[in-house]
């Protein structure tokens, strides 16, 4: 569940080393066994988990160059409210903004994503991909028979890729939460 070896908690139930878990590691078996983190030598009251918002636009829309990723703020999260999004290591993720429109309704231009590079396992959802030098933000459809997936849009105004092959798009990371301004 945790992704470590097994012997990490062995280690710290029995010889108390490390002395301290992880705060996501902390934060999901907190959540599993229903415990507060502070029964497993968590703070009293929330952790928090800083995670970087990156100067980088993913487009939902024909595409976006990256020239680089410099972190231009860090965001503070609760621990166990981003292990309820994913099961990703707080070190993979990041938040970027989204340009365009062609995610509309579910993703806006403007809008702020949080996406979790360690999750590249390529199921039906959203994602933000590389596909020849543009960074695009896209839903994804698996077509397994097939081998092929469906590159969408949501917004109908946009054309959707069908029987698209894997290896003509790389996946950087799956969008596991999204934040917008309301006007």
């Amino acid at each position: 569940m945790l992704g470590r070896n097994p012997t990490y908690i062995q280690q710290y139930v029995s010889r108390g080393h490390p002395a301290k878990l992880e705060a996501e590691d902390r934060a999901k078996l907190a959540r599993f066994f229903g415990v507060p983190e502070s029964f497993l030598g968590g703070p009293e009251g929330a952790s928090l988990v800083k995670v970087p918002r990156l100067d980088v636009q993913a487009s939902a829309g024909s595409g976006r160059s990256v020239e680089g990723e410099a972190v231009v703020a860090e965001y503070h999260f609760d621990a166990r409210w981003l292990a309820r999004l994913t099961r990703g290591k707080s070190s993979d993720l990041s938040i970027i903004s989204v340009t365009g429109d062609s995610m509309a309704p579910t993703l806006g231009d403007g809008d702020d994503v949080l996406v979790d590079t360690g999750d590249r396992r390529i199921r039906d959802g959203v994602y933000v991909l590389r596909r020849d030098d543009d960074l695009i933000v896209k839903r994804l459809g698996v077509s397994p028979a097939a081998g092929s997936l469906t590159v969408a849009s949501d917004n109908p105004a946009y054309p959707t890729w069908t029987d698209v092959s894997p290896e003509t798009i790389s996946v950087i990371g799956r969008v596991v939460w999204a934040g917008r301004a309301v006007s």
